[in-house]
């Protein structure tokens, strides 16, 4: 029913949007020590809470290795937020919150 990071086998909620880089409003240049340039991979995940610090660290980690692995996106241009919300947040259909009658 979940997988090792705990994440339901069946889950399959992901939105992909792509940006031309050139009509959107998303500024990027140096914070806390990062440079980024035009390269810039914006990552915004919605999820439920309950996720550990180290277990983020370890998905930032892997989210920019990909990057650069598959695209070619050097990591320090990989930009990352994750939002996270509670099981009575979401409604998968049927105006219920399904997430409420499982054990998460």
């Amino acid at each position: 029913m979940f997988n090792d990071h705990g994440t339901p086998s069946d889950d399959r909620f992901q939105g992909l949007t792509d940006h031309d880089g050139t009509s959107g409003t998303l500024r990027h240049d140096g914070y806390l020590g990062v440079r980024r340039d035009d390269g810039i991979a914006y990552v915004a995940i919605t999820l439920r809470s309950g996720r550990t610090p180290a277990q983020k660290q370890a998905l930032y980690r892997r989210i920019a290795e990909l990057a650069h692995a598959y695209a070619g996106t050097e990591p320090r241009n990989v930009f990352v937020v994750l939002t996270e919300n509670e099981s009575a947040d979401w409604s998968l259909g049927e105006g219920v919150a399904q997430y409420l009658d499982q054990r998460s």
